[in-house]
C-alpha cells in the first residue's frame, strides 16, 4: 500500500516536472549531496574556525551517526530496493546509486547537518544550508532513485543525529570549558 502511493507520488513528479533544464540541474544538486561531500567540506571549514569549531564538531557528529545508523544499520537490515530497480521501465539519468534504498543516506546527511547549523549557527550559514538539504532531497526523488518514504526516513533519522550531536557537543565542550577554567584558575594562583 505505501509502496503504491510512492509511486504514486514519484510518476506524478515524472510526468509533471521533468524537463531536461530540471534533469540537469537536479543531477548537479544530487551530485553535491554524493557520499555526503558538501557537508563534509563546511565541516572541515568549521573545524579550522574558531569561531565556528563547536558547530563543526556537532556537524562531524551528526554526519557519523547519520552515517552508522542509517547507510550501516538499517538499509543493510531493510534491505528495500530503489524505484528504477523495481519499475524498470523507468529510465535514470544518472549512474545507478549502489546500496539499498532505505533510508536516503543523501537525505540524511543533509538533514544531520543542516539542522545542527539551523540550531546553532548564524541565518546566513543556516537557512542556505536548510535549502540546500531540501533540494538535495527532493533531487532523490526526482531522479527516481529514492521512495518519498526513503526522503522522509532520511530527514527524520538526520534531524534526531543532528539533535544528539548538539546535545553531546555541548557536553563535550561544557566540561572542556570547566577543565580549562580550573587549570587557568590554578595558573593563577601560582
Amino acid at each position: 500500500m505505501i509502496e503504491n502511493i510512492d509511486f504514486i507520488i514519484l510518476d506524478w513528479l515524472q510526468q509533471t516536472l521533468r524537463t531536461p533544464i530540471l534533469d540537469k540541474i537536479m543531477s548537479f544538486i544530487t551530485q553535491c549531496g554524493n557520499y555526503g561531500i558538501i557537508w563534509i567540506i563546511i565541516a572541515i571549514f568549521f573545524l579550522c574556525t574558531k569561531k565556528y569549531r563547536m558547530d563543526g564538531v556537532a556537524v562531524t557528529i551528526s554526519l557519523l551517526l547519520c552515517l552508522l545508523v542509517g547507510n550501516l544499520l538499517l538499509k543493510n537490515s531493510i534491505c528495500r530496493l530503489r524505484p528504477f530497480q523495481i519499475n524498470t521501465d523507468f529510465q535514470i539519468i544518472i549512474p545507478p546509486p549502489s546500496g539499498f534504498s532505505f533510508p536516503s543516506g543523501h537525505t540524511g546527511a543533509s538533514f544531520a547537518a543542516a539542522i545542527v547549523l539551523f540550531k546553532t549557527a548564524c541565518r546566513k550559514i543556516s537557512i542556505p544550508a536548510l535549502i540546500l538539504a531540501l533540494l538535495i532531497s527532493f533531487s532523490r526523488l526526482y531522479l527516481y532513485v529514492h521512495f518519498p518514504t526513503d526522503v522522509l526516513a532520511g530527514a527524520i533519522l538526520g534531524s534526531i543525529c543532528a539533535m544528539l550531536a548538539i546535545r553531546v557537543t555541548s557536553c563535550i565542550f561544557a566540561k572542556k570549558k570547566i577543565i580549562f577554567s580550573k587549570f587557568y584558575k590554578l595558573q593563577k594562583k601560582t
